[in-house]
């Protein structure tokens, strides 16, 4: 297969930071790649650095002629002008510029300009372009096509940035975190889209369901150098492990000779002054094996938590809801102690609403909220961490607490518990500004742990977290002795983490289900078939029925004459409104009102023919 793209020898540092040295690796054309590394170890700059968007420090890469590149970053920027659909439109992508100048050669009324442009329309096959547009858009849940872009949220501009980056058909698709913001709906359409495509991919994300069911290459980026794997997830960790071990094994073997070269160069300079300056240069590169560090260390602790009353949270009919939009009705429930649950459900169902009203940020509407005297809660939310980013990481640590307690009189150092992790002692005196996005996250994390909570709410603790990170706090979690209520996206979490879930149905009803993300998905998938066997059966029975016609009544008879009548007309105002939207020649006011009219219609067209092909049967 072709190389897409060619890494030789990339090196990047910010201030004494380096984040990678000398990496090389090859992207082939339809590899589906997904990069792995730890927070602050380069993953974003490399993706910047492939994109332009960046710099190298030292080295190269070459991508194949006249190829197109799509990127998604983790922070999206537009130039908030026009709305929805013509951010889309109006992006740099062959197809987009050939519409819009279609569009905009229908405006001039000049034929041979508008006949120029259907003829680039037809070369790219691009007729269907808008429809493709509205049903991507609609997939990622931005189905208000005229807002203006200004006044979308965070998490919108980023589902926006992603349906740009798709539609756009690049050869070479570079995604940042695309399961971002997204529903379960969403990533779900997502993973089916891309695996489908045709396209090379090269992704950065802690979706280990999304990775491994649309990837099919890994890249470890461990200590400045890059590791290939072919294989999914499960393969990965079993090789990396393998990795680790030799790694292990090859340190001890240096330690080993270092203890007789160690001798030799002790001597006086005199009785090596005769002996190969290679020797020499050897100690020194071995000196340098044999002190390497294998940042995977694990400790084996129990988290125990405060101690717990027999009352903990107590939930009674409490509703929420916002103007006209219900998010929580009625919903009560009784914590207990070492419960795992998930808050399973769509973007803005109510799942957060459901954390703060627990948490006293905001008050009920109607009902109770009840806490033992002994509940002491760490809540993870959805921001920044809350301190002066001019202090050294280990000195905001300590501040915390300089002992972590794990119960049962057991308990690890400040820099300990830091390590567990995943900041290495040679990290505790950097400053809080030195850290990545991801870092300063898991930082956060850090810090709401530390203060020894016995019930744990975690708002959407996966995002922005690398995947070593969540293997420990999924190790965290499960030795955790407390009562622990979360919401998240990673379906993997999930399952890794939750016994049981709330499901956010809508309309503030809110389902307890017994089980984990994979249990619910089986139960949805059974309850499916079952629905569509009784669907089956329905179909069946009809057919019965209809070698037993039943007659029409008088009233049956004159509402079928009558939606006769309804529907030659309604058709007809439908013709009607067609051949006007494809004349191209319309006032722009005119135009929206007929282009919201014309779905209305056809709605009442098929709701009405339904009831006339019923009563049709019975004639």
């Amino acid at each position: 297969m072709p190389e897409i793209l060619k890494v030789d020898k990339l090196s990047k540092a910010y201030g004494n930071k380096t984040l990678f040295e000398d990496i090389s690796f090859i992207i082939n054309e339809k590899e589906k790649i997904a990069l792995i590394a730890k927070n602050g170890t380069g993953k974003t700059s490399l993706l910047n650095i492939l994109t332009g968007k960046d710099i190298a420090d030292a080295g190269n890469f070459s991508l194949l002629n006249n190829i197109t590149i799509g990127f998604l970053e983790q922070e999206p920027k537009f130039e908030e002008k026009g709305n929805v659909i013509e951010q889309v439109l109006n992006s740099s992508d062959k197809v987009a510029v050939a519409v819009k100048n279609y569009e905009n050669a229908i405006k001039t009324n000049d034929a041979d300009l508008i006949q120029k442009a259907a003829d680039e329309i037809d070369r790219l096959d691009a007729w269907d372009f808008e429809r493709e547009v509205k049903i991507v858009l609609t997939k990622l849940k931005l189905t208000e096509f005229d807002k203006p872009v200004e006044l979308l949220s965070g998490g919108q501009k980023k589902r926006l940035a992603l349906a740009v980056a798709i539609l756009n058909k690049p050869d070479f698709l570079i995604l940042d975190e695309p399961t971002n913001h997204l529903d379960f709906e969403m990533i779900e359409w997502l993973e089916d889209y891309i695996a489908k495509s045709s396209l090379t991919l090269l992704l950065v994300t802690h979706d280990r369901y999304f990775l491994d069911r649309v990837c099919n290459v890994i890249l470890e980026l461990e200590d400045g150098n890059v590791y290939k794997y072919s294989g999914n997830y499960e393969f990965f960790l079993k090789k990396r492990n393998d990795r680790i071990e030799n790694t292990a094994a090859e340190i001890d073997k240096a330690k080993s000779r270092l203890r007789t070269e160690t001798k030799w160069m002790n001597r006086q300079p005199q009785a090596r002054a005769t002996k190969a300056k290679s020797r020499i240069d050897n100690f020194y590169k071995l000196k340098e094996k044999a002190e390497k560090k294998i940042d995977d260390k694990s400790f084996d602790i129990e988290i125990e938590g405060k101690r717990l009353g027999k009352k903990l949270i107590d939930i009674y009919n409490i509703s929420k809801k916002f103007d006209d939009l219900i998010l929580i009705d009625d919903f009560s429930y009784k914590f207990s102690k070492g419960e795992k649950i998930a808050i399973f459900g769509n973007n803005g169902i109510g799942k957060s609403t459901l954390l703060n009203l627990i948490t006293d940020k905001i008050p009920v509407d109607s009902g109770k909220i009840e806490k033992g005297a002994t509940v002491s809660i760490g809540y993870f939310e959805q921001k920044a961490i809350d301190t002066t980013e001019d202090i050294r990481l280990i000195d905001y640590i300590k501040s915390i607490a300089e002992i972590v307690s794990l119960g049962k009189n057991r308990e690890m150092t400040a820099a300990q518990f830091a390590e567990y992790f995943l900041f290495p002692r040679s990290m505790h005196y950097n400053y809080i500004s030195q850290l990545s996005g991801g870092e300063k996250r898991r930082l956060y994390l850090l810090s709401i742990l530390m203060r020894n909570p016995n019930f744990l709410i975690l708002d959407e603790p996966t995002n922005d977290l690398d995947i070593m990170t969540l293997a420990v706090l999924e190790d965290y979690l499960l030795k955790f002795t407390g009562t622990v209520l979360f919401v998240s996206h990673d379906r993997f979490f999930i399952d890794a983490a939750a016994d049981m879930l709330f499901v956010f149905e809508g309309n503030g009803k809110i389902k307890k289900f017994p089980g984990n993300y994979s249990d619910y998905s089986h139960y949805v998938s059974e309850k499916n078939k079952k629905s569509e066997i009784e669907t089956s059966l329905v179909i069946k029975k009809d057919k019965v029925k209809k070698k037993n016609p039943q007659k029409l009544t008088y009233k049956e008879k004159k509402e079928f004459e009558e939606l006769e009548k309804e529907l030659e007309i309604l058709n007809s105002e439908k013709e009607e409104i067609e051949t006007y939207l494809q004349s191209g020649n319309y006032a722009a006011d005119e135009l929206n009102e007929k282009s919201q009219k014309l779905p209305e219609l056809i709605a009442i067209i098929d709701k009405k023919e339904m009831r006339w092909l019923e009563l049709s049967e019975k004639i």
